[in-house]
């Protein structure tokens, strides 16, 4: 029997995906954390950034927001606010997302959520990044 897990990312809007892996690394709050086969149970919020799993030889991307990821029994159920494949990915708007975030946190206006201006950075930061493995396999 194939040493796999089940991942299952999920939206508010949508089964983002559901495939059979090999591995995963995930932008957790304390740091990038991997899972393999047999990992002990584990619940953990997650931070912007890039998703990353292997199937085989293959190695996939999806830029997430923040939210939670549980594993447990070879079961990774992942809830995120967005997840996105590279070809979902706008690369224009998320540009100018990120464009518009560090011009908020360079000026700091009054009144302005600085946490709400980082994670708007770092959720354009991590699209820009996946966009990039469109063409890698």
């Amino acid at each position: 029997m194939a040493k796999v897990l089940k991942l299952e990312v999920v939206t508010p809007e949508r089964v983002s995906l559901q495939v059979e892996i090999n591995s995963l690394v995930v932008p957790a709050t304390e740091g990038s954390l991997g899972v393999l086969y047999n990992h002990a149970p584990l619940i953990t919020g997650l931070e912007p950034g890039v998703l990353q799993y292997r199937q085989g030889e293959q190695t996939f991307f999806l830029a997430i927001s923040n939210g939670f990821m549980e594993v447990a029994d070879n079961l990774i159920t992942v809830l995120v606010d967005t997840a996105e494949k590279p070809e979902e990915i706008d690369v224009e708007r998320a540009l100018a997302a990120k464009e518009r975030a560090e011009k908020r946190l360079k000026e700091q206006k009054p009144g302005l959520d600085v946490h709400r201006a980082e994670l708007a950075l770092h959720r354009a930061l991590a699209r820009l990044k996946v966009a990039d493995y469109k063409n890698v396999s």
